[in-house]
């Protein structure tokens, strides 16, 4: 796999590679040496040497990583490797980020700890967890090309499913799990393992579990312990070096900036970033995504941030999200989580002090102006 830096002046230096822990390849290492494999030839085409293997110390660069799992797979002629790597290895292993999980209250509180902490193990990836209809594991691939990957984010996702039945003490299954990359067909252990037929080819990777397991209580909460090892996670968060800003990240930023204009254009972001739209293309593709969907999400995210101010009425945050016509906005709202904008307000809100009630009735007529469109 490719190594992705910020940027293809070589100004970003070392800290642009991102970096893990290198446990899984480790694994993958063990491996092949039980099976009286090469691991020397294996380590040397994927550029690692085997003094970074022996030294659980030394982290290892993921694009290196995600290369020798591709290797050891041919060399042990085990296409789910990842898979299988996943599914014996002890997850205590993870280290502190499992620990904090662990000690975490709900099952919910397990994912929020781990999205925040998740960089200590690696910042090839970011991991999310969301409420929407259902409880969604989300692994995003941060300056790492996730188009030349398989066995790293099928070890993830096991992973991630073991941790959440082994918190909870419960064999819960997954609703839906969604994967970005290409298999023919759903292997049956995958199948099996989840709970649910997986879905290749993807837009996205996640594993989505009932609603309800977000409340699942962990069956070794400890409030004193959790606190303890969230002040140690804190401090191994705090001398991590941080990467340099992603071009994800960068366009992020400046879309909020353009769609009150309604001027949010692949054109527009790239002369902002002072690279072509085709280079800009080339770059968020590497990264894992496309502008349109950065645009989608980020629109949903402030869609839903500007909705929990009570004071802003629907009419002003459709134009603040670059929609010409509250219909559209709703249109669109509606997609993202089922809902139109005035019952997610309703639902997720509590009415300000002295509400607004004119603001209600304005958009209450709103919504039925747009029912009979």
């Amino acid at each position: 796999m490719r190594s992705n830096l910020m940027s293809s002046n070589g100004s970003a230096g070392f800290r642009s590679i991102p970096s893990a822990t290198g446990r899984i390849a480790r694994l993958a290492c063990a491996r092949l040496r039980e099976q009286d494999k090469d691991v020397k030839t294996v380590l040397s085409k994927s550029g690692l040497r085997p003094e970074e293997i022996t030294d659980p110390t030394v982290r290892l660069e993921v694009h290196s990583q995600i290369k020798l799992l591709e290797l050891a797979a041919e060399e042990l002629r085990d296409d789910l490797l990842g898979f299988h790597l996943a599914s014996s290895f002890d997850l205590r292993e993870i280290g502190l980020v499992y620990y904090v999980m662990a000690s975490s209250e709900h099952l919910a509180d397990a994912f929020r700890n781990a999205e925040r902490y998740s960089r200590i193990n690696t910042d090839g990836a970011r991991l999310g967890f969301k409420l929407d209809g259902t409880a969604n594991i989300a692994i995003d691939y941060v300056n790492v090309d996730r188009g030349s990957d398989r066995h790293q984010i099928e070890f993830w996702l096991v992973a991630l499913m073991r941790i959440c039945r082994q918190l909870t003490g419960s064999r819960i299954a997954a609703r839906r799990l969604k994967v970005r990359h290409a298999r023919a067909g759903s292997p049956a252990a995958f199948n099996a393992f989840f709970g649910t037929e997986v879905e290749f080819d993807a837009d996205t990777d996640v594993i989505m579990l009932p609603a309800l397991a977000a409340s699942m209580p962990i069956v070794g909460h400890d409030p004193h312990l959790n606190n303890l090892l969230r002040q140690y996670a804190e401090e191994a968060l705090a001398h991590r070096p941080g990467l340099r800003g992603s071009n994800h990240s960068r366009v992020e930023g400046i879309i909020p900036q353009l769609l009150p204009h309604g001027r949010v254009e692949l054109s527009e972001v790239a002369r902002q970033l002072g690279m072509s739209s085709r280079t800009l293309s080339r770059k968020l593709r590497d990264e894992g995504v496309t502008f349109a969907e950065i645009l989608d999400r980020l629109r949903s995210a402030l869609a839903q941030r500007y909705l929990s101010d009570r004071e802003l009425p629907v009419t002003q945050i459709a134009w603040l999200l670059g929609y010409q016509e509250v219909s559209s906005f709703t249109h669109a709202f509606k997609r993202w989580t089922g809902t139109t904008p005035r019952e997610f307000r309703l639902s997720n809100c509590v009415p300000a002090r002295g509400a607004p009630i004119a603001l209600e009735a304005r958009e209450k007529a709103d919504d039925e102006r747009q029912g009979d469109n």
